[in-house]
């Protein structure tokens, strides 16, 4: 017997493709873009020791690995010691989650910003996916397609460049658990073999199955096991999300089974001849020979094949962003039953010819240099062949890198950059982009306003000593530091911040006429300009100032024996004085004597009483006579007239002007002692004959009055037509 050469001096990858049924091993090499198959060998589990890709019993896989092994090194004289092996798809666990995020600044949406959204909306998902696993294992992020962006809950192709605003990400995220990955490594490792590649079988079903030039298609890849039916979707290039059904071959079988009386492993070779047979002999659990034609069993398993073709169809879809793909590639015995690939397309609406079963056609890239004719070249064969070529891309692979000191294992999907690293590290995702100091939250007149926080200072990143960002590509081995990002300065305001506060209005002040800047109340008492708001705070901008405010403002000492007027009437320091109104401040006697000096003394005052009450005497003794036209006559004193004069005696009316401001104008009402809201009306270009609406909207100093409501000096009134 020859002596066996070393694994690394041939320069030949070992693959395996570790199945829940069995073990499938490749030896091969790669020369002039042709991959030349050395040796093949399947192995089935003696028992249960896999079930749905899970590895349960490590010692028994580790045995099946050992067996494989040692057979290829028979038929290759090389001894073996570094494998490539992939994890089931159907142990991938896909999350669907929406994260949504406002941004208050009208500013434009930039690439940085919306990888930021993506990235919290994959960390969400992550969150999502321990909690409803509550289990303490690790996962590797594997990859994540966003299905959907909104902006102001309206679905939009692309975000960048739009006017930030409320934004939302619908997106499907890919965790592989590390106890999947723990357990294989650990059966290699039984049978004295070293992993040296580590990819998903999808993509290695990819590799084979879906040519490269075909890759930057929308493809979906379904692969048909035993157990699952395992999807990846292709997209520009790379596999975008992933899926599984738990509904393939076995289902087939078990009807397959109960229809012809036969034990399960005799039902899964009828389904499998039945493939490419047209009668199938088989013999049943009573020791009757039967046969069955193709056409019998494809009717018999008819509905669930419809069944099968219309969930995958479904979970395609959502995948895909709820469309179809432009065509769909199935390997795996299970899609080997008739009727599988129509059914597909019809459920999927695309033409027969774009959902087609990959076999020994798609390996035209692939030499076989043994004659072993108990290997059938067919849909079964694409994965196997996958894992070794997959070791030839240098990606799709675990990979160790250093971050922060800590060496981390890393899924590399062939897009691994630093912040994917970041997120296998459990570093946290805020701590990568600059963090925003707080809000500051507070109210103007009753609305609410918000002022934004700084920014911080973004993460200090990297790589191997040199300056990097958060997407800069990695590779193993890399080296990365990361200094986290800083939180900036808290929003912060002062009063003269607010738009509403910058103007003044004018008034006269002692015949001269000034400009007053506004005034603010900050929970209820009066600040300047320079107050620093505080969250919380509740600020009015008045329309007005106090009296005693205007003094303050022009340093007038205001005396106890000072007299103030607004508008020529005697006011107080809390008096409100609105834009151009007329305020006088006089000091002394004088100030008091030049008011009263228009009044009447009390003298005049006195013989105009007098003189009322003589003549209310004299038309007392006046007689009344009805005339023929019904009109009354007065006889008697020295007037006889024709009308009634009251017989109450006539009582001096004090009149006084009121200013109020209406329709933000200030109005004059004259010759009354008392008003009443109907009055302005008088005064108003306000014609009620003439409608110019459906009804008259009017407010009393903000509340709805009656038409006979007393108006006061100062009021402000509304009166429009809605």
């Amino acid at each position: 017997m020859a002596e066996m050469v070393e694994q690394s001096e041939k320069n030949v990858v070992f693959g395996l493709d570790i199945g829940t049924r069995s073990v499938v091993g490749t030896v091969g090499y790669m020369e002039d873009e042709i991959f030349n198959v050395m040796a093949q060998c399947v192995e089935k589990h003696e028992t249960r020791a896999m079930l749905d890709g899970q590895i349960h019993d490590i010692g028994k896989v580790g045995a099946t690995i050992r067996h494989v092994k040692e057979n290829l090194e028979q038929q290759t004289q090389i001894h073996l010691t570094d494998v490539c092996i992939a994890a089931a798809g159907r142990v991938l666990r896909t999350i669907k989650t929406n994260f949504e995020e406002e941004f208050t600044d009208n500013r434009e949406l930039t690439q940085e910003e919306i990888y930021n959204l993506e990235s919290k909306a994959v960390e969400k998902a992550y969150q999502e996916f321990l909690a409803q696993n509550q289990s303490d294992m690790k996962f590797y992020l594997v990859g994540y397609s966003v299905m959907h962006y909104y902006l102001d809950d309206y679905q939009i192709a692309n975000l960048e460049g739009h006017n930030a605003g409320r934004v939302a990400i619908d997106l499907i995220a890919t965790f592989l658990p590390d106890d999947c990955v723990d357990g294989l490594y650990k059966a290699c490792e039984r049978a004295d073999l070293k992993v040296a590649n580590m990819t998903l079988e999808p993509i290695a079903a990819m590799m084979v199955a879906i040519p490269p030039q075909f890759r930057m298609l929308n493809l979906a890849l379904v692969d048909v096991g035993a157990g699952t039916s395992d999807i990846c979707i292709t997209d520009d290039g790379t596999i975008t999300s992933y899926g599984m059904l738990p509904i393939a071959g076995d289902s087939i079988t078990e009807i397959i089974a109960q229809h012809c009386l036969v034990d399960f492993n005799t039902a899964d070779q009828i389904k499998i001849d039945a493939s490419h047979m047209d009668q199938v002999k088989y013999v049943d659990i009573m020791g009757l020979e039967k046969t069955i034609s193709a056409k019998e069993i494809s009717k018999m398993i008819k509905p669930l094949v419809e069944k099968m073709s219309k969930m995958v169809t479904q979970q395609i879809k959502q995948l895909n962003g709820n469309k179809s793909v432009s065509a769909v590639f199935v390997v795996g015995g299970g899609g080997c039953v008739p009727g599988y690939t129509k059914a597909l397309a019809k459920e999927m609406k695309i033409p027969e010819e774009r959902v087609a079963l990959r076999g020994e056609e798609v390996m035209k890239s692939i030499r076989f240099l043994n004659d072993d004719s108990t290997i059938e070249r067919d849909s079964l064969m694409v994965t196997p062949l996958g894992i070794c070529i997959s070791f030839y891309e240098q990606s799709n692979n675990f990979v160790f890198v250093s971050f922060n000191g800590q060496q981390t294992k890393i899924y590399d999907n062939g897009k691994l950059a630093i912040v994917d690293a970041a997120m296998q590290a459990d570093f946290p995702n805020e701590d990568l982009f600059p963090k925003r100091g707080e809000e500051l939250r507070f109210t103007v007149n009753g609305q609410e306003r918000m002022v934004r926080g700084e920014p911080g200072e973004a993460a200090v990143i990297t790589l191997n000593g040199s300056p990097a960002d958060i997407h800069t590509k990695i590779h193993a081995n890399d080296i990365i530091e990361v200094t986290s990002s800083t939180v900036g300065k808290a929003g912060s305001s002062e009063i003269n911040d607010i738009p509403e506060f910058k103007g003044t209005f004018n008034i006269t002040v002692d015949g001269k006429s000034i400009d007053v800047p506004r005034t603010a109340e900050v929970n209820g008492e009066v600040q300047t300009g320079l107050y620093d708001i505080k969250s919380g705070d509740e600020i009015k901008i008045l329309d007005y100032e106090t009296a005693a405010q205007i003094a303050e403002l022009l340093d007038i000492d205001l005396t106890e024996d000072m007299v103030i007027t607004v508008n020529n009437e005697v006011a107080k320091g809390d008096t409100p004085v609105y834009e151009n109104f007329k305020v006088e401040f006089k000091s002394g006697a004088d100030a008091i004597m030049e008011y009263y000096a228009n009044f009447p003394d009390a003298d005049e005052v006195a013989i105009e009483q007098e003189n009322e009450e003589s003549s209310y005497e004299a038309d007392a003794d006046l007689d009344l006579e009805e005339n023929e036209d019904g009109s009354v006559s007065i006889s008697g004193g020295s007037t006889t007239t024709s009308s009634v004069r009251s017989a109450a005696p006539t009582r001096r009316v004090v009149t006084h002007d009121l200013h109020v401001i209406v329709n933000n104008e200030p109005i004059v009402l004259h010759g009354k002692s008392d008003y009443i809201f109907v009055d302005i009306f008088d005064v108003i270009d306000f014609d009620l004959s003439k409608p110019n609406g459906r009804s008259i909207v009017t407010t009393l100093n903000g509340g709805t009055p009656d038409y006979m409501q007393a108006i006061h000096e100062g009021d402000r009134i509304e009166v429009y037509w809605k």
